[in-house]
């Protein structure tokens, strides 16, 4: 078509998607199209803009690795993540979170009571709970990789002192369901603010601080996947988290223990008399 103007243009990229065109990708391009379209006439958007705009997209992807992903991290610090997250979140399981952009495969297997904590310093933490259908009934042989920061506000993926598998885990529970391991107590952190995600954050006078958590992605024959992060109930970003990732129900305590009453089972580094932390978590799957 010739005679394209401002008005008419979404529709004419409408017009020019092929007959075979999958009716999804339709609805979805349609959509984008539409609502890009109609963010350019809202704002008036100039030629200047749109180029930082392209400029923005050309250092984000410059800037990204397989050890640091840009581009999700843009998603997160604008709710996009979260947002998907919400809409296919099943109310009768535990809550989706944001997945972040530093989880590594492959993590080396962790058994039941297992140590995450290692030769790091901090306060010992011992996290336990069963994995359960919406029924309450527990799945045995869940598979739950789990991940954290390290003491020092870093993932391994982040910090060339840590190993690659530092604070990651591969663990299945057992008939019961049960998972447990030991670990050192997570730490508030900022997520990268040195790259075009930062500007932003700049820009709009907001912080990279997140609350600590504990990452899981939690899966098992006959159940939806979850990813999922867990936060204590006394961070003190619980209520301004930079990427939106805390739900009420993904809020758990830590409970002070008395030295001397570590429980057996459990693997430990450093001294089983010292004071330390205790959770218990249940992690809810649906169905699939």
């Amino acid at each position: 078509m010739r005679n394209v103007t401002k008005d008419n243009i979404t529709d004419v990229f409408t017009a020019y998607l092929g007959d075979d065109t999958d009716p999804r990708v339709r609805e979805v391009l349609g959509a984008l199209a539409r609502h890009i379209h109609d963010f350019a006439r809202e704002v008036n958007l100039t030629h200047e803009e749109w180029q930082v705009g392209i400029e923005f997209l050309t250092r984000a992807g410059e800037i990204t690795t397989p050890e640091r992903q840009e581009f999700v991290l843009l998603s997160d610090v604008m709710g996009l993540s979260s947002l998907v997250d919400m809409l296919h979140s099943k109310p009768e399981a535990t809550s989706s979170s944001v997945l972040g952009p530093f989880h590594v495969s492959n993590p080396p297997p962790l058994a039941i009571g297992g140590d995450m904590k290692r030769d790091f310093e901090g306060e010992v933490l011992l996290v336990e709970g069963v994995v359960r259908d919406s029924d309450g009934a527990p799945i045995p042989h869940a598979e739950i990789d789990i991940w954290q920061t390290a003491p020092n506000g870093l993932y391994s993926s982040q910090d060339e002192e840590q190993d690659i598998h530092s604070f990651h885990g591969l663990m299945t529970t057992d008939e019961n369901g049960r998972y447990a391991f030991t670990t050192v107590r997570p730490v508030s952190y900022t997520v990268p603010s040195d790259g075009p995600v930062g500007d932003i954050l700049n820009a709009a006078g907001r912080h990279p601080w997140r609350p600590s958590h504990l990452h899981y992605i939690v899966s098992a024959e006959g159940y939806r996947n979850l990813v999922t992060e867990v936060f204590p109930d006394d961070d003190p970003y619980l209520d301004q988290d930079t990427v939106f990732g805390v739900r009420d129900d993904l809020v758990m305590t830590y409970v002070p223990q008395a030295a001397g009453t570590f429980p057996e089972g459990f693997e430990i580094s450093g001294s089983v008399d010292d004071a330390y932390s205790k959770v218990s978590f249940d992690l809810i799957l649906a169905k699939g």
